[in-house]
């Protein structure tokens, strides 16, 4: 068992998302002004008339999404269990610890992580992105906000991308495991990744994300070893610029075509349910595949604050303390070892 008598703090990074339809606006505003997210020649000068343009017109949207899952986001919820379950977690370690939520977009927003934090005087920090691929515009956005407002003088250490930890698919594949169990016959349905996509631009310049969903799904499949027929595609995409195919629309299509007629859709690249699992998965593209004739249409669960996923989580934490990093690391020497992407998401 681990012994400290040092205070860490445990910081919990996620986009965040709108808990009322009245903050859906603002929140994309928000989103489209992030610099690693709108960012083009002269952008100083025209980003915010932009994101205000792309926030109006998307909010419209996207109202329906949040307003068929009680309109707003629970991931604030969610993310908060999770801080509090992977505080016990720790404390049962023997660890004096304190878990905090830093949202990038909307409510605990990184600078109130940041006063809670120095409040709880801790003596090291523990930076816990909760994006299991890395892109720039969550990883990335995230702690390059974090650094532009923390600077103080103690040991700071990073956990990195994660969806190759054992502990992390495992925790996956319980979920998968609990979807595939409703089925008649969970060896007949077929399995459905689904990431959210980002621009082809952004793979051109040597992006990692699509690799890593990629590797995530073949880990995946190959740990749980289930014969189940799989395919992988993507969601959410924004705005008429080339996005990762095929799309959740065309896969349910071909399925459709294929006669296909049990699908189990599975959430990849999210460690929570919010508006793209709860809102464009179960509700809207459950729709869409009863039209398209298949009859049994599952969802594996968000990871939450399940039991293995915390375990997962408490791990991490424990490895990157072991990494004894200190100081502020700046953002961009952690981007520039990951690699960057782009991933535009209102959660």
């Amino acid at each position: 068992m681990a012994k400290t008598t040092r205070r860490v703090g445990v910081v919990l990074f996620q986009l965040g998302g709108p808990d009322t339809l009245a903050a859906i606006e603002p929140f994309l505003y928000n989103l489209f002004c992030d610099p690693d997210i709108i960012d083009f020649p002269f952008a100083r000068l025209g980003r915010k008339p932009l994101a205000k343009l792309i926030s109006t017109t998307r909010a419209r949207k996207v109202q329906h999404h949040y307003a068929t899952i009680g309109g707003g986001s629970p991931i604030r919820r969610f993310t908060e269990r999770q801080a509090r379950a992977l505080e016990t977690e720790l404390t049962g370690r023997g660890l004096d610890v304190r878990c905090f939520v830093a949202m990038r977009y909307w409510h605990p927003f990184t600078r109130e992580a940041v006063a809670e934090l120095q409040a709880a005087q801790c003596d090291e920090v523990v930076l816990l992105p909760l994006y299991p691929q890395h892109s720039s515009t969550t990883t990335g956005s995230s702690l390059n906000e974090w650094h532009r407002l923390f600077c103080d003088d103690v040991p700071v250490h990073n956990v990195g991308a994660f969806y190759r930890h054992p502990m992390y698919l495992d925790a996956v594949i319980e979920k998968i495991e609990e979807a595939l169990a409703r089925f008649p016959d969970p060896e007949r349905a077929e399995i459905v990744f689904s990431a959210h996509s980002i621009p082809m631009s952004i793979v051109a310049k040597g992006d990692p994300y699509q690799r890593q969903i990629e590797e995530t799904v073949r880990l995946l499949m190959e740990r749980g070893g289930w014969p189940n027929r799989h395919r992988l595609c993507y969601q959410s995409k924004v705005g008429a610029s080339k996005w990762l195919q095929p799309s959740l629309h065309r896969a349910l299509h071909d399925l459709g075509a294929a006669q296909a007629r049990e699908v189990c859709i599975v959430p990849v690249a999210f460690v929570s349910d919010h508006v793209e699992t709860l809102g464009e998965i179960d509700h809207e593209a459950r729709e869409e595949a009863r039209r398209l004739g298949i009859e049994r249409f599952e969802m594996s669960a968000g990871l939450n604050d399940s039991p293995k996923f915390i375990s997962a989580l408490g791990e991490l934490v424990l490895e990157a303390l072991g990494e004894n990093v200190r100081g502020c690391v700046p953002a961009v020497e952690i981007l520039n070892e990951a690699g960057a992407s782009s991933l535009v998401a209102a959660s």
